[in-house]
């Protein structure tokens, strides 16, 4: 029974994560904002400079444990390396974007535009490809598979994927929700880029790393355990992810 209940959380979860962004680009082509090259770009931005280049920064500095830097046993030098990265990367990505291939298409929409092509991907890639993940290991401990599989994965992998299939179905439901805030924030932070690079100023780019970097410090507590309430880091992304509607809405009128 508890397989079938953590099925139905994967599903909501992968639901989440793809009718989300689906529902905003039918949404922006309606109120005529969305740019179809924005949002290409705000994609190929985020899987470039977050899933490429991020990816092969933390394969030369994290621990293979995932809880630690390489040589560096503090907890705090883990959580601000974690925090500056995503935030140096993404942010410094969102940059280049509309500095150099976006020279012609800097309006407010393609901001929106941009942002929900880095948020959308994000959710995609993170919520909705998680969620297909584990349903097939879920299926694989069903059927028994598992083991065999397993015994080929490394022993912190193995553990990782048995804690989060025993964990409960509200969880992948929360994973569907947090897509939901980060898009919000990613248009936010998107909007403040271009803000810069609309009037020249490097600032608001390191403004937007300084704020990406704070918002990612919540997550990454509660992966080594400084927070163990769920709830806590849940709530404070929420209230962030309203903050950043507001933000979308006022900035407007900058426009």
């Amino acid at each position: 029974m508890k397989g079938e209940i953590d099925l139905v959380g994967m599903f909501v979860q992968l639901f989440l994560s793809l009718i989300v962004p689906f529902a905003l680009i039918i949404y922006g082509r309606k109120k005529g904002w969305l740019s179809w090259k924005a949002f290409g770009v705000g994609l190929l931005v985020f899987v470039l400079f977050s899933q490429v280049l991020e990816k092969v920064m933390h394969m030369l500095v994290i621990d293979p444990s995932g809880t630690s830097l390489k040589g560096i046993s503090s907890v705090w030098a883990f959580v601000a390396y974690g925090a500056l990265a995503a935030g140096v990367f993404e942010e410094i990505g969102r940059y280049v974007g509309f500095r150099f291939m976006l020279k012609n298409n800097r309006a407010y929409g393609d901001g929106l535009s941009f942002g929900l092509g880095h948020g959308g991907m994000e959710a995609v890639l993170i919520g909705a490809f998680s969620a297909v993940n584990m349903m097939v290991i879920s299926h694989l401990v069903q059927t028994g598979q598992f083991e065999q599989i397993a015994s080929s994965l490394p022993a912190t992998q193995v553990e990782m994927l048995k804690t989060m299939l025993n964990q409960p179905d509200w969880m992948y439901v929360l994973g569907g929700i947090e897509r939901t805030f980060a898009i919000a924030i990613h248009v936010a932070l998107s909007l403040l880029v271009l803000y810069g690079v609309r009037k020249g100023q490097f600032r608001y780019v390191v403004y937007a790393i300084l704020i990406h970097a704070l918002i990612d410090v919540v997550p990454a507590l509660y992966q080594v355990k400084v927070i163990s309430n769920v709830w806590i880091v849940e709530t404070i992304l929420a209230f962030i992810a309203i903050a950043s509607l507001v933000f979308i809405r006022r900035i407007a009128e900058k426009f």
